[in-house]
């Protein structure tokens, strides 16, 4: 990632994490138990809202976003493993989670349906998947301005697709969307799923 979007990143999200953002974090979260795998951590904004899971695993591919995690991790209440690396190859064996959560990171990830399988491959049957992510509107203005924009969006935001249709790849990629809650004017969704094998 660029130097100046990982170093701004909590500026421009603070807003947002103080109105709603961190409200809807909390509640996606803060119920999950056992060893938990969370994908694209960035600056561990989610680290804090989990309180009785037994371990949190949190891959991130950037290592800058990941040391700016490093405070999150000592005041968390539940211990965070640190693991560089994507969520296209995860480094883990099958079956090894007790649920996955995923925030505002599958905009970003190349190939989206390659990390979507490797979420699959790692969480046990029947588990919590958990994500709060942004998507194209279904409407037709704002989604084509959502097209239009995401060329140029892109480059400033190291690779975000704003115009995604995130619930869309999960439910292709075989998981059970159990409640979908829309914010924002629809834009950004909490969705829970489970994972079915």
């Amino acid at each position: 990632m660029s130097i100046w979007f990982t170093k701004m990143y909590d500026y421009f999200m603070k807003p947002l994490e103080k109105n709603r953002l961190g409200n809807i974090r909390k509640h996606l979260v803060s119920q999950q138990k056992g060893i938990i795998l969370e994908i694209g951590s960035g600056t561990g904004a989610n680290f804090c809202y989990y309180k009785q899971a037994e371990k949190v695993v949190a891959i991130e591919p950037d290592a800058a976003m990941m040391g700016q995690s490093f405070t999150r991790v000592e005041v968390a209440t539940v211990p965070i493993e640190l693991v560089n690396g994507s969520g296209e190859w995860l480094p883990f064996e099958d079956n090894s989670f007790d649920a996955a959560v995923g925030t505002l990171v599958l905009c970003t990830i190349p190939n989206p349906n390659r990390a979507l399988k490797e979420i699959r491959r790692v969480c046990k049957p029947g588990v919590p998947i958990l994500f709060i992510e942004h998507v194209r509107i279904d409407r037709p203005l704002l989604g084509n301005l959502q097209d239009l924009v995401t060329p140029l969006w892109k480059r400033l935001c190291d690779g975000c697709h704003l115009n995604r249709n995130t619930l869309e790849l999960i439910q292709q990629n075989g998981f059970e969307v159990i409640k979908v809650e829309k914010y924002y004017k629809d834009i950004l969704l909490s969705i829970e799923a489970t994972n079915e094998k």
